[in-house]
């Protein structure tokens, strides 16, 4: 089995090197791979993303697996910032005054962000993915619903986001 591995921007595979010269030596068809690959990356246009492609050299089957970026990188992608908060909600007391990040996710990028995660947090239930993702909120000092993401559990804890992770 050859196994090639490497960093390409989100649905930008290209043959050349790195991908082209390895596809190449295992005598594969470049660009039917390079497509499958640009398909499975399409999500993380953008962003550096892992791969992995195995070819069985006899038969010249492909499997072809994607990391993800990591939460962190996907909250600043969908709020199209660089930077996240310099400090988590965690540090502060509730009369503090802490510098505001104004940024604020909407509640469908949150599920969004957790279904493209999913696979990695080990999970096949989008509540449990979501709720890692609000998790990260709190660390990161991001909001959600311009809320902060401990209101948010709370609430998706009452059930009012049932309808949106289903």
């Amino acid at each position: 089995m050859t196994e090639i591995k490497a960093i390409i921007e989100g649905g930008k595979a290209n043959p050349a090197p790195p991908l082209g010269p390895q596809l190449a030596a295992a005598k594969v068809n470049i660009q039917e791979v390079i497509s499958k690959i640009n398909e499975k990356t399409k999500e993380f246009n953008g962003m550096e993303v892992p791969i992995t492609i195995k070819i069985d050299p006899k038969t010249k089957e492909i499997d072809i697996s994607v990391g993800t970026p990591s939460v962190a990188a996907l909250v600043k992608k969908e709020l199209n910032v660089k930077k996240l908060a310099k400090t988590p909600f965690s540090v502060f007391e509730k009369d503090e005054v802490k510098e505001e990040f104004k940024e604020s996710l909407k509640f469908e990028q949150v599920v969004k962000i957790a279904k493209m995660k999913m696979e990695s947090m080990k999970t096949d239930d989008l509540r449990k993915a979501v709720k890692q993702v609000v998790g990260f909120c709190v660390s990161g000092g991001v909001y959600i619903e311009d809320k902060k993401p401990k209101e948010i559990l709370e609430e998706i804890k009452e059930g009012k986001w049932d309808e949106k992770v289903q």
